[in-house]
């Protein structure tokens, strides 16, 4: 599959995210947005708020793929921040109507994207280069995770269901972005495996959800069978 193929594939996996982002956080008023969210120390306005500034961050990133002109994802970690704090405390509807806006922004500029920049290389936060089709799996993987998050009755399992085959993008995605903190690991879910390490010393089982909650740090692991190494969380 070129890169094209598949970027197109996780695009159609975030369309099928954002509309279901549309039916959990419809109608949400002061009083939900500003209860705790699953993730320590943020209300659902600070996931929601995050999850656009993703969109706009990740937005930039396509940019820089597609024009070639430096265009970082963040002014800077502060900046990043304070702009998460700040969407956080707006008005219910204007928090509402961000996301939407930002979600839309970023779906816009993906489809206009020519078939050849997916395979362009951009830079994320850490210094990394990413191609474009990296940066769509970067936005799918964004609203799987934090769906869960807003703490409105989806866990990942379901999350994940959503997206059929996409599903084992976003559990590599997690594999790939915590490759330093992983052993050597046999990771395996139904039918789905995946191999860390040219000789994995241990097997890890469970449902992808299960897999994708430790490795994303959302859990300790406790509902996965076998020795499962303690990762930090994911920041």
């Amino acid at each position: 599959m070129t890169a094209s193929e598949k970027a197109h594939a996780l695009l159609d996996g975030v369309r099928k995210l954002d509309d279901e982002w549309a039916r959990a956080i419809g109608g949400l008023g002061e009083p939900e947005l500003r209860a705790p969210s699953a993730l320590p120390g943020w209300s659902r306005a600070h996931v929601l708020a995050h999850v656009a500034r993703n969109a706009d961050g990740l937005k930039n990133l396509l940019t820089w793929a597609n024009t070639g002109t430096e265009t970082p994802m963040y002014a800077s970690p502060e900046a990043r921040e304070a702009d998460i704090e700040a969407g956080a405390r707006r008005g219910a509807a204007d928090i509402l109507a961000d996301f939407v806006a930002s979600a839309a922004r970023f779906e816009e500029y993906a489809a206009g994207m020519p078939d050849d920049a997916w395979a362009r290389e951009a830079r994320n936060r850490q210094g990394e280069p990413v191609s474009g089709a990296v940066v769509a799996r970067m936005r799918v993987s964004e609203l799987t995770i934090h769906l869960a998050d807003l703490d409105r009755g989806y866990d990942l399992d379901r999350v994940l269901a959503l997206l059929g085959p996409l599903a084992g993008d976003v559990v590599q995605h997690a594999i790939t972005s915590r490759s330093a903190h992983l052993p050597a690991l046999r990771l395996v879910a139904g039918d789905s495996e995946w191999t860390m390490g040219a000789a994995p010393g241990a097997t890890v089982t469970g449902t992808s959800g299960q897999l994708l909650a430790w490795l994303s740090g959302r859990s300790g692991g406790e509902s996965l069978d076998g020795d499962v190494p303690r990762i930090p969380a994911w920041s």
